[in-house]
């Protein structure tokens, strides 16, 4: 992991604010979803993108019992049906 030099207190509601050369580096735009990781001691914060629950992929995605699962898995998954 690479530091930024940069710290921030968490005010009374337990939020951060995140600089706008680090918003801007990253693409991250005002409303954007990030996703929180716990890595043991460590927050990791990463802008959220849908993605297959089994591979991670993020394209030819389809619903599966309320979950989205890639075409790939979900060819797994159908021969595993047989």
């Amino acid at each position: 992991m690479k530091s930024t030099g940069v710290v921030r207190k968490l005010d009374e509601l337990g939020r951060i604010v995140l600089p706008i050369e680090l918003r801007n580096k990253l693409g991250l735009l005002e409303r954007d979803p990030l996703e929180i990781f716990v890595d043991g001691s460590n927050i990791v914060l990463k802008k959220f993108e849908t993605s297959c629950v089994f591979c991670g992929g993020t394209k030819n995605l389809e619903h599966f019992e309320d979950k989205l699962v890639c075409s790939k898995c979900m060819s797994k998954i159908q021969a595993l049906k047989k």
